[in-house]
């Protein structure tokens, strides 16, 4: 669904996409538009998982992957973001990992040094911010859960930002995660129906 500023619904679209080999309603856990207006979705659809690309006005223009764990397969991919380089970074939560691909979908490069990603945010600086809320001993062993910042141009976590609470295994940290112009951090909690703020010193 589209809306203006004042929330007012502009359009939304669903049903069988023309074009399109998924027809909706999907489990749509990722989204992003880009500047050029251009709709990414990371989308689970029955058994399967998989990126879909739209135009600013709906229109289907290709789709790609499938659930598994090699390359360009997906396992809940749960956030999506796009650096100043046009490169799609997927959130591939139940993979533990971030996947990272062209504009066509040809696949670049995994990286697991975020942790178990359920968020993600790319600011103007290709600064990656990165929310990991599952990673414990059992799921995702030695990965503390919290918010991991970093580069996308190259990889390196240059931040941290543990979870909240005293207990690892019962730590506050939310699936979304954005970033604003100050270096302040945005944390959304789903479990406690909490946005945090987190002030950059």
């Amino acid at each position: 669904m589209e809306f203006d500023q004042q929330g007012n619904l502009l359009r939304h679209w669903g049903g069988q996409v023309d074009g399109a080999p998924y027809q909706w309603p999907l489990s749509n856990h990722g989204l992003w538009v880009d500047q050029k207006g251009f709709i990414w979705i990371g989308a689970n659809h029955n058994s399967d998982s998989h990126i879909l690309k739209f135009t600013k006005d709906g229109k289907f223009i290709k789709a790609w992957g499938k659930k598994g764990s090699g390359p360009g397969e997906f396992d809940t991919p749960h956030g999506l973001a796009l650096d100043s380089q046009g490169r799609l970074f997927v959130a591939d939560r139940s993979n533990s990992r971030i996947q990272i691909f062209d504009q066509d979908g040809k696949f670049i490069a995994e990286w697991k040094q975020f942790g178990r990603p359920s968020g993600i945010f790319i600011d103007g600086n290709d600064t990656l911010y990165v929310a990991d809320h599952q990673s414990n001993a059992k799921i995702n062993p030695g990965i503390k859960r919290g918010i991991y910042i970093g580069s996308a141009r190259d990889g390196t976590v240059r931040a941290f930002i543990p979870g909240l609470g005293a207990d690892a295994e019962s730590t506050s940290v939310g699936e979304g995660v954005a970033a604003d112009a100050a270096g302040s951090v945005y944390m959304s909690e789903t479990g406690g129906m909490t946005v945090r703020k987190f002030l950059r010193k």
